[in-house]
């Protein structure tokens, strides 16, 4: 049996995860003792799930056990949606992280109860599934959630220590029936298989959670790796160069398009669309312009670069018009907006409209105008961006595609008035 960890100094308010179970019993009472111990903020939150009978009680059971520590409870009632694929197990996890990232305030770590019998059940999970180095790093001690910490302080602390902690605390905590029934996986394994590795292998739980830490160093040097390939690869932000990544190996070139996506808050690249990436892309010949498209996001191909772009783009309605005299940034619909940087307002209103087509302008050092759509392919803008251009007229006289292509007589009212018009396009 692994000991149960002595008082450690917090250095930050804590948000403890507190379902009323032995585990999260006690976390919180070992963490209540340690901030206790150096006057440290500690609240509590339940997630009332609405799925067993007794729920309510046990939401009367965690305030009782808060008030007599004198702990602060937040209780967050929430509705499970099973339609989204990702079974009950999922879905309920997807709610109680809802629930923690709406609850936790600034500054505050979330603190989860998770041990090593937890992980050991977690990495056996991912294996059984076929996971490779990235699923089989199983749970981190220390992780993030929309910018706040998620600690897991008894991660390499045996369920037995938990249970002997418990005793010898005289701590009260609830049983949920579910623990017993067998048709979740992870109970499958907490009530089956487990126990019978233990009768051969005692050590069982810690070598598969041992395991699991390997997984995570090696995660953790490949990681730092792919972080630096994408900084070589990308050329602007959301944008890699299908050149250079052709230079890398299949499989690493799998791993940095996984990053690539992950980094930019994009949802994970399932392994049918990655697949489908590395034969339309990579192997696609430079000037295709395919796209691949998964949830809420595409990357396109577009003259040997992958852009990183929301599935649906906005663009600017074809009959939109509107007057602007430069004071104040303009909102357009798409999302995006239009500054005016440096100057004073134009002396009269401009016009701001979309491109209707058959647009041109007058450019300078020229003496005749250009059609715009000839100016934009020389600017190497790409076509969805083209759709989204704000047109700023006085009149019947073009006088910018947002900061793209600019006139003759804008440009030089602008170099007079020291000022810069500046574009910032909407769906990024």
């Amino acid at each position: 049996m692994s000991h149960f960890p002595a008082l450690v100094p917090l250095d930050t308010p804590l948000l403890v995860a507190y379902s009323g179970g032995l585990d999260s019993t006690v976390l919180l009472h070992w963490l209540w003792r340690c901030a206790q111990a150096n006057g440290s903020r500690l609240r509590a939150i339940h997630v009332h799930h609405g799925l067993q009978a007794d729920a309510d009680a046990w939401v009367r059971h965690c305030q009782q056990q808060c008030d007599a520590l004198g702990i602060e409870l937040a209780v967050h009632r929430v509705q499970i949606a099973t339609t989204a694929g990702l079974g009950l197990e999922g879905a309920a996890r997807q709610a109680r992280r809802a629930a923690f990232a709406a609850e936790l305030r600034e500054g505050e770590t979330l603190a989860l109860a998770q041990h090593q019998d937890d992980q050991a059940e977690t990495f056996l999970l991912r294996a059984l599934r076929g996971s490779g180095i990235d699923g089989l790093a199983a749970m981190a001690a220390d992780s993030m959630l929309q910018g706040h910490r998620v600690w897991r302080p008894l991660l390499h602390t045996a369920r037995s220590a938990l249970q002997h902690y418990a005793q010898q605390q005289a701590l009260r905590w609830i049983e949920d029936p579910s623990n017993g029934q067998d048709h979740a996986d992870r109970n499958f394994l907490r009530l089956h298989v487990l126990p019978l590795l233990r009768q051969r292998w005692p050590h069982a739980a810690a070598a598969l959670a041992g395991s699991a830490d390997h997984c995570a160093q090696t995660r953790a040097l490949l990681d730092e790796e792919d972080a630096e390939l994408i900084a070589h690869l990308e050329v602007a932000p959301r944008v890699l160069s299908l050149e250079l990544l052709r230079q890398v190996s299949p499989a690493r070139g799998a791993r940095v398009l996984r990053a690539w996506v992950r980094a930019h808050g994009a949802a994970p690249l399932p392994a049918t669309v990655l697949r489908q990436l590395q034969h339309e892309l990579l192997e696609a010949a430079s000037d295709r312009q395919a796209q691949v498209r998964w949830q809420d996001h595409a990357i396109q191909q577009w003259r040997g670069h992958a852009y990183l772009l929301p599935a649906e783009l906005p663009v600017l309605p074809v009959d939109w018009q509107t007057t602007w005299d430069g004071r104040a940034p303009l909102p357009l619909p798409d999302g995006g907006q239009l500054s005016l940087l440096g100057g004073e307002a134009f002396a009269q209103p401009v016009q701001v409209r979309a491109r209707r087509g058959g647009e041109r302008i007058l450019l300078p050092g020229r003496t005749h105008s250009h059609a715009l759509k000839d100016c934009l392919q020389r600017e190497h803008l790409a076509p969805w961006r083209r759709a989204q251009l704000p047109l700023l007229y006085a009149g019947e006289q073009l006088l910018a595609a947002a900061d793209v292509v600019v006139s003759a007589p804008f440009q030089a009212w602008l170099q007079s008035a020291s000022a810069q018009l500046q574009w910032r396009p909407g769906g990024w």
